[in-house]
């Protein structure tokens, strides 16, 4: 008589619950936007989520300790002029986040230690490459500075945030709409999915296609996809039935799924979060109220269902919090932050030891906040697994840290100074009322106004020439800038005057432009 043996695993009595009431936090209104991301984010520090916001895009950031109910009137994260689709903490910074926004940009911030009076209004630094919304958003696990962006232009752009340049740019690989993208253990290969039903493995720097699969998932629902511990890439996905389904596959062979299964129906994407250190993956759908894992293994049938967590309310998206966030005194393998209409909720993962001591098997060294590789060192083509540290004395998250950025000067590209141009009577005629020299014998004259990289308005290069307009308002008002706005007026004429540039070309271009009707009284800005 054959005996059935249960499969040994020190995961099989994971259980997942909620935390206390008070431990919650209360009155956030979490955004309402369709779009397919977690909508959280959160690392040792502070809890990130996509809240509502009149009049353009914004996020609440709190501090971990901060629970409980939170004020109406808490400072927000603000600067996009359109919804945030998707943000995402820097793996080596636990102070900046990036967030991408429907407004087609990506800004980077800096988050202080301390609580803010008022909103954080100005990102260190804004990147600008796509054409149409934004909606992905990965840092690079072990380089320093290298951000990921994905749009609905169906390109990937891989930046420097250090400098805000442009390292890589796949254009031409995806010809839909990208669904997710998400990087191996060590930064050398992407895992994509897309629109067209194809799960792809593209080597970023060779631009290259290195192996796809068409149709890992046969429904046309969107797709899931993420690397493995061991290699491989999990997926999840619809069937031609709209079942949810999970699949396993090996990229050396991509014609037979190693293991593929049906769950439920259900139109919630699923989202997966994996853990490598204990290879679990967890599967929360939004619009679901449970939180499925399971463990992924070497033995059929590779992939080993654990449990379920269940709750009452649904949840509309779900913050992962790292490994060297949890607290390894309490055996707490995993925590997720769930998004409810009006709250975050924390869930935590527990694996039931009857000792207070460290465990070691369920903590091994896990990837710490310093980087391997500089951007330019993996550009180059080096690779590097992440710089592991251990979590035996718990983890304090570093002090405050401040993210650099290296801004090119814009007479860097300034072009090369061509003929003088002739002056008209009518700019003659102002020079003289002015008591001014005319453009054509300035030492430095004016480039041409339509060239948005040298407008006396704009703090750097780096500064976008649209927000740089609306906020002004110097062109468009055809007067002198009012009290509110007198700061960012001096500042912007000392920006402009540090670049050499004589005061008096620089009041004859704002006369002009801005059509002044009379010039009485006018008189050079005093910083």
């Amino acid at each position: 008589m054959s005996r059935r043996v249960v499969r040994q695993s020190k995961f099989r009595h994971v259980f997942g619950q909620a935390a206390k009431a008070d431990q919650a936090y209360e009155d956030i209104r979490v955004s309402k936007v369709t779009w397919d991301s977690s909508f959280c984010a959160v690392n040792p520090k502070f809890l990130a989520i996509i809240v509502e916001a009149g009049g353009g895009g914004a996020f609440i950031v709190l501090p971990l300790a901060k629970t409980g109910r939170v004020d109406k009137n808490y400072p927000l994260v603000t600067g996009h002029t359109a919804p945030v689709l998707d943000i995402d903490w820097c793996p080596h910074n636990d102070n900046v986040i990036a967030s991408a926004s429907d407004d087609t940009t990506i800004m980077v911030w800096q988050i202080p230690d301390y609580t803010p009076v008022r909103n954080i209004t100005e990102p260190i630094i804004t990147l600008e490459g796509h054409s149409k919304r934004v909606g992905i958003l990965s840092w690079h696990p072990t380089a320093r500075n290298v951000l990921l962006s994905a749009g609905g232009d169906n390109v990937i752009i891989i930046w420097n945030v250090g400098t805000g340049e442009v390292l890589l740019s796949l254009d031409e690989v995806h010809p839909d709409v990208i669904h997710s993208v998400c990087w191996n253990s060590n930064g050398s290969l992407l895992a994509t999915t897309c629109k067209d039903k194809t799960l792809r493995i593209i080597d970023p720097r060779k631009g290259q296609v290195v192996a796809e699969r068409f149709a890992a998932h046969e429904g046309m629902r969107p797709m899931r996809a993420v690397f493995t511990r061991q290699g491989h890439i999990f997926t999840t996905g619809f069937t031609r039935m709209s079942q949810r389904e999970l699949g396993l596959w090996d990229p050396n062979n991509f014609e037979e799924p190693v293991a593929l299964q049906e769950m439920d129906t259900s139109n919630g994407v699923l989202l997966p979060f994996y853990d490598p250190d204990s290879s679990i993956v967890y599967l929360c759908g939004k619009g679901d109220s449970s939180i499925r894992y399971f463990e992924i293994t070497d033995e059929p049938p590779f992939v080993h269902y654990l449990n379920t967590f269940s709750s009452k309310e649904p949840q509309r998206g779900m913050g992962f919090m790292p490994k060297r966030g949890l607290d390894v005194s309490k055996c707490e393998i995993a925590r997720f932050y769930k998004l409810h209409e009006r709250k975050c909720e924390p869930i935590i993962m527990t694996v039931p030891r009857k000792s207070d001591l460290f465990q070691d098997d369920l903590y091994p060294d896990t990837p710490g906040p310093e980087p391997a590789l500089e951007a330019d060192e993996w550009l180059s083509g080096q690779d590097a697994e992440p710089v592991l540290i251990s979590l035996r004395d718990g983890y304090v998250p570093p002090k405050h840290r401040e993210l650099r950025v290296t801004k090119r000067n814009i007479l860097d590209v300034r072009p090369p100074t061509g003929p003088p141009r002739s002056q008209s009577a009518s700019e003659a005629s102002l020079s003289v009322r002015l008591g001014l020299a005319p453009l054509s014998q300035s030492a430095h004259p004016l480039p041409p106004f339509s060239d948005k990289s040298f407008c006396p308005l704009r703090l750097n290069s780096n500064t976008p020439w649209r927000r740089c307009w609306r906020r002004s308002r110097l062109f468009a008002s055809g007067c002198r800038p009012r009290n509110s706005e007198s700061r960012l007026w001096r500042t912007c004429y000392a920006s402009w005057w540090t670049e050499r540039t004589r005061p008096a070309c620089w009041a004859e271009l704002c006369a002009q432009r801005a059509g002044w009707g009379g010039v009485n009284g006018l008189a050079l800005p005093m910083l």
